[in-house]
C-alpha cells in the first residue's frame, strides 16, 4: 500500500525539491501551499470508484441534421424518462458534453439513459426529456471566429426540432459536465432568465484569464477579446433570476475557481470530495436531476 510519506519523497508532480522536507512537504502539497494536491488525491484515491448505475435503462433515440450554426453534421441523442415515452408534452433539458466528447459519448459515460428514468419512477422527479447534443470537441459552447456556433444550434436548430415533436421549450433546463458545465452557464446567458427554467453546472471549467484557459486548452477560446466576451465572471447579473446549481470536487482542478464562482452568485449545490471525474459526477446526478425536474414542473 502506498504512503503519503512515500508519494512525497517520490516527487510527486515535480514536488522533489519540498519532498526533501518528508511529512512537512506532504502538508505543504495537501494545504494546497504548493502544486500537486489534485494528482496527489488521485494517487491515494480519494477520487473514488465510478458508482454502478441504477439496473434499468431506457431506449434513447437519435436526431441527426446538417447543422447551419456548427457548419457541420450533428446528432442529438434524446432520453426519455421511461420507457416508450415520446418527447410530446414533456419540458426539455439540454445536457452538454466536456472536452472530447460528443452527445451519445456523454449519454454512455454517465449512464444518463439509467440515472434519468431512475429519477422519475424512484425519486419522485417530475418526468422530462434530456437531450444530449454534439457541441465540438473544443468548442467550449460558445460562438467561434470559425463560423462554429454551437449555442446558436442549440437555440435554433434543436430546440425547434424539439418543439416540432410537441415538447415543451418555451423554458428549458440545460446541465453540463466540465467545458458542459461552463457552456450550460453560456446557454443560460443566451436564452435568459424567461426561458431558463433551471441550470446545473457541474464542474463547471472555469478560468482566472486567457492565459490560463489557453494554457490548459489552446483551443478553449479564439484570443482574449473571445475571452473577455464569455467570460461568466464579468456579468453575474445576467444569471439573475436563473435557478442555478453548481458542484465540484474538491480535489478538482478547477476548484479554486468554481468556489470563487460560488461566492459571487450564490447557486445551490457545493464542494465535496471528488475530482474531474465520472465518479463525483455520478455521485451528484440524482440530486442534480432532482433539481432540474422539480423546477421544470414548477409550472
Amino acid at each position: 500500500m502506498i504512503t503519503r510519506r512515500a508519494l512525497v519523497l517520490g516527487g510527486l508532480g515535480g514536488l522533489g525539491a519540498v519532498a526533501a522536507t518528508g511529512g512537512t512537504g506532504y502538508a505543504l502539497v495537501e494545504s494546497g501551499t504548493v502544486p500537486g494536491k489534485v494528482r496527489l488525491d488521485r494517487a491515494l484515491g480519494r477520487c473514488g470508484d465510478v458508482p454502478a448505475p441504477p439496473p434499468a435503462s431506457v431506449r434513447t433515440e437519435t436526431m441527426t441534421w446538417r447543422s447551419a450554426h456548427r457548419r457541420t453534421t450533428v446528432t442529438a441523442t434524446v432520453v426519455p424518462p421511461a420507457a416508450n415515452r415520446s418527447p410530446r408534452g414533456l419540458p426539455v433539458v439540454v445536457a452538454l458534453h466536456g472536452t472530447g466528447e460528443d452527445g451519445s459519448s456523454l449519454v454512455r459515460g454517465l449512464a444518463l439513459d439509467h440515472y434519468l428514468p431512475d429519477a422519475v419512477a424512484n425519486g419522485g422527479v417530475p418526468p422530462f426529456t434530456l437531450v444530449s447534443v454534439d457541441g465540438g470537441s473544443s468548442t467550449y459552447w460558445h460562438p467561434r471566429a470559425s463560423g462554429d456556433d454551437p449555442v446558436g444550434m442549440i437555440v435554433d436548430e434543436l430546440l425547434p426540432r424539439l418543439r416540432e415533436r410537441g415538447a415543451r421549450t418555451g423554458r428549458v433546463g440545460a446541465i453540463g459536465w466540465s467545458m458542459g458545465g461552463y457552456g450550460a452557464l453560456v446557454l443560460a446567458r443566451r436564452l435568459g432568465p424567461a426561458r431558463t427554467a433551471a441550470v446545473v453546472a457541474a464542474s463547471p471549467a472555469l478560468f482566472a484569464s486567457y492565459q490560463d484557459a489557453a494554457a490548459t486548452n489552446r483551443r478553449s477560446f479564439d484570443d482574449a477579446a473571445d475571452y473577455a466576451r464569455n467570460d461568466v465572471f464579468a456579468a453575474p447579473d445576467e444569471l439573475r433570476g436563473v435557478p442555478l446549481r453548481v458542484d465540484c470536487g474538491t480535489s478538482d482542478p478547477f476548484a479554486d475557481r468554481v468556489r470563487e464562482f460560488r461566492d459571487r452568485v450564490r447557486p445551490e449545490g457545493g464542494l465535496g470530495d471528488g475530482c474531474h471525474d465520472a465518479a463525483f459526477w455520478r455521485r451528484q446526478l440524482r440530486r442534480e436531476l432532482a433539481f432540474l425536474g422539480h423546477r421544470l414542473g414548477a409550472r
